[in-house]
């Protein structure tokens, strides 16, 4: 859910659990928070908390089954993935919840036994993970199966069936955290050089656990924190019903055809040529959400002040600090984005003129002149799933034998759900959760450019993953959305620059030239503007203000006046469209879509040095990707020659904006 092909960062629903987090707590286990978008990017990331689902009431459920059911979705083999890789039938899932549950209802026997000896630790940490990786797979199934047709009661009952199994498994392991740092630091690396087999498994887990004595509680706290899992989930739960099921979204007609204006409708047609077309779509489509601008104020408060009670209650410096203290990520390199972002507007204001100019607008720009392209191409080409898998592999060669050949292996394979219908999940993602199976990827391929683009986000992920399986066993194969969105943005990066340099004719060049710099714009400049929202809304929260909907759609107003250059002349922002922060499903991740903004800072500088660094520079990216979750992200950045807490990376970003422009603008001057 993202940048590229879905700005708001959707096309990416990915995330994992992977190993246990410290502090157990149901928020914490292992992925940012709700919606939880990337852990090791899988889908988690991208459905986080709402993992947690309550049912719908009786009667509802039942009006859906009966109604919904009827219409499953029937799709051909070469467009719909397999889950039978992961349970033969819903009879194999259903045989297997079973077993786990009761394996997950034994796992406090381990209690007290993690300090014995070596050996016990050892046995103790590998019948947990043991668990919890049936855990995951319980968890991937249900929600691949769910997102297949939203609309099916029955797949929503599963969802919530293993939401409710990982609240458990939360529940038994909670009191890990307190006993291994009660064991100490001494006996820990005592023990770890003891058993190797400790050492290399768990004991980058057991590092990163001592960390966390200042923000652990006791066993009867931790328990009942991560008991409240299912509480804290809830806001996210209500905004998933609202945004895909409930909203009453309006009709339009458009060239004579009158239709539902719903997310995919209102992202395909915002991007029409005519003008006048796009400002209706604007004008009914925010309508739509602005009347639910108190629901949804009530409810993304209610999820701030989630985020903000388990920051306080384990006795972190904010909520920031606590979204941050899992990766272990200095403070600064948030900060220092946001910085950087602000410091560089005026490079995104000439690319906002260059848009009027070349849009033909003659009067203000308005936030609706976004989104169609600034070069438009008579005939556009189209790209099939088949075009998208050779235009991918040969855009990537730069990456290597290896990266490709993994590439072909997952084509080959039935990995992907790729075609829209009514009823899937919106957006894209990458599924990666299941460490002894593959990724699984869902598309709603629309045969365009966004559509290839997002294909390549989506097949980084995947690749990520399975260097990081090949490389790292289970427990260190959870890596960070902060190095999860290299890989992908990298991919989307490299082919721009592919397609600008095999483009057919001067119009194409000009196109994805245009292509590109409108790809920094959305996942740079907007991410870091969300970034910069979030910031703000924790703090106010934090400080004691109050959130209702008017106030921060008043908070969202003040930030896309000044990212887009209201006061400056450059854009005339009309206040009914800043609503749409209730639109955005990603400031229910707890501090997520901060990292697409980073990601493509870091993702600028790893593609020039793959260019121009040859072997060594494509080397220094993948073993950064082979690392997995061996150590903390902004290490392994660091390791790669990045130091994403300092300016380079983001005025890296800035100048290859520029660059692109100044492209432009020599190639206009050509005959």
């Amino acid at each position: 859910m993202n940048v590229g092909a879905n700005e708001f960062g959707s096309h990416e629903l990915s995330c994992s659990l992977r190993f246990l987090k410290p502090r157990g707590t149901v928020m914490d286990f292992g992925l940012p928070t709700l919606r939880i978008k990337s852990r090791a990017h899988s889908f988690w990331a991208a459905l986080g908390i709402a993992v947690l689902m309550i049912l719908p009431p009786a009667a509802e459920a039942q009006a859906r089954k009966d109604t919904a059911e009827k219409s499953a979705v029937q799709s051909s083999p070469d467009t719909m993935w397999n889950l039978g890789d992961l349970y033969a039938t819903p009879e194999a899932w259903t045989a297997s919840y079973a077993k786990t549950k009761a394996a997950v209802e034994s796992l406090d026997k381990y209690k007290g036994s993690l300090g014995t000896s070596a050996n016990a630790m050892f046995e103790a940490l590998d019948a947990i993970s043991a668990v919890r990786k049936e855990v995951e797979r319980l968890l991937a199934y249900a929600f691949l199966k769910g997102d297949e047709d939203l609309r099916v009661s029955s797949a929503q009952e599963r969802r919530q069936q293993a939401g409710v199994l990982r609240t458990a498994f939360s529940e038994k392991t909670s009191w890990m955290t307190a006993e291994i740092i009660g064991i100490g630091a001494a006996k820990v690396a005592a023990f770890a050089a003891e058993n190797k087999a400790l050492n290399d498994r768990f004991g980058f887990y057991l590092t990163d656990t001592l960390r966390y004595g200042p923000h652990t509680l006791g066993d009867e706290a931790e328990a009942a924190l991560a008991a409240a899992g299912n509480v804290l989930a809830q806001p996210n739960r209500i905004y998933e019903e609202l945004a895909n099921a409930d909203l009453p979204f309006p009709t339009i007609t458009l060239e004579g055809e009158k239709l539902r204006l719903d997310e995919p409708a209102y992202e395909k047609y915002r991007q029409s040529p005519d003008r006048a077309e796009r400002k209706l779509v604007f004008d009914t489509f925010w309508p739509a959400w602005k009347q639910f601008e108190n629901t949804a104020g009530a409810t993304l408060a209610a999820g701030v002040m989630g985020n903000v009670f388990l920051a306080k209650e384990h006795k972190f410096n904010g909520a920031l600090a606590a979204a941050l203290f899992n990766d272990n990520m200095p403070e600064a390199v948030y900060r220092t984005l946001v910085a950087q972002a602000n410091a560089a507007l005026p490079t995104l204001y000439r690319y906002l003129k260059m848009r009027k100019a070349r849009l033909g607008i003659t009067d203000d720009l308005a936030y609706y002149d976004n989104y169609p392209p600034m070069f438009v191409l008579d005939n556009a080409p189209a790209y099939t799933v088949a075009e998208s898998e050779r235009i991918t592999l040969e855009a990537l060669a730069p990456m290597g034998k290896e990266y490709l050949a993994l590439l072909r292996k997952g084509f080959a394979g039935r990995w992907m759900n790729v075609l829209p219908h009514e009823g899937k999940h919106p957006g894209a993602y990458m599924e990666g959760v299941v460490y002894d199976v593959h990724p699984y990827l869902l598309f709603n391929h629309n045969n365009d450019y966004e559509s290839l683009s997002t294909f390549a986000h989506e097949w980084g992920h995947a690749v990520h993953t399975l260097l990081t399986h090949a490389n790292q066993p289970y427990e260190k194969a959870n890596y960070s959305t902060f190095t999860a969105e290299s890989a992908s943005i990298a991919n989307e990066m490299l082919l721009n620059d592919y397609m600008v340099k095999h483009a057919k004719s001067k119009a194409q060049k000009l196109y994805y030239l245009g292509q590109g710099v409108e790809f920094i714009r959305t996942s740079y400049f907007r991410q870091a503007m969300f970034g910069e929202f979030e910031l703000a809304i924790h703090e106010e929260i934090q400080k004691g203000a109050p959130l209702s909907g008017s106030r921060l759609t008043e908070m969202y107003c003040r930030l896309l006046k000044h990212y887009y250059g209201d006061a400056e002349g450059v854009m005339k922002i009309d206040p009914k469209y800043c609503i749409e922060w209730a639109f955005v499903p990603h400031f229910y991740y707890n501090f997520y879509v901060w990292q697409y903004a980073t990601s493509s800072a870091g993702a600028a500088q790893f593609t020039d040095a793959i260019f121009n660094g040859g072997v060594a520079g494509r080397e220094r990216f993948l073993n950064m990707l082979k690392a997995g979750g061996s150590a903390y992200p902004y290490d392994l950045y660091k390791r790669a020659g990045l130091d994403m807490a300092t300016p380079a990376p983001y005025q890296a970003l800035a100048a290859r904006m520029n660059r692109l422009m100044d492209e432009i603008e020599a190639l206009e001057k050509t005959k």
